[in-house]
């Protein structure tokens, strides 16, 4: 199992109190949302890129995603029935996002034309 230390909070194996969990669960948090961010530019840079809206949905890359985040909860001792539905949520939100973005794009190209 892969251990990911965060500063100022204990191990959740050395947590004794629900107030050492609740301060590791924030942090953790905390920490996710800026990862997330991230991946969120990600799905931006891919709006940028793309020359077709239906290139936005790609279904054999979105099976690939999830087989890798199943590879990688298995590693890192994640619930597979966690990490399947979360990554397919994230994929599909990310999808629509990616969708608004690259529909903003047109927009703006349309209008420079």
């Amino acid at each position: 199992m892969t251990t990911h230390r965060l500063p100022h909070v204990r191990d959740p194996e050395d947590c004794a109190t629900m107030a050492e969990v609740r301060a590791g669960v924030d942090a953790l948090d905390r920490h996710l949302v800026s990862l997330l961010a991230r991946r969120q530019a990600y799905m931006e840079a891919a709006a940028r890129i793309k020359e077709a809206p239906e290139d936005v949905r790609v279904p054999w890359r979105i099976e690939e995603v999830v087989t890798n985040v199943l590879r990688e909860a298995r590693k890192s001792g994640l619930s597979p029935r966690i990490a399947e539905p979360v990554w397919r949520e994230l994929i599909e939100r990310s999808i629509a996002h990616e969708a608004e973005a690259f529909a903003g794009r047109s927009a703006v190209e349309t209008i420079k034309e």
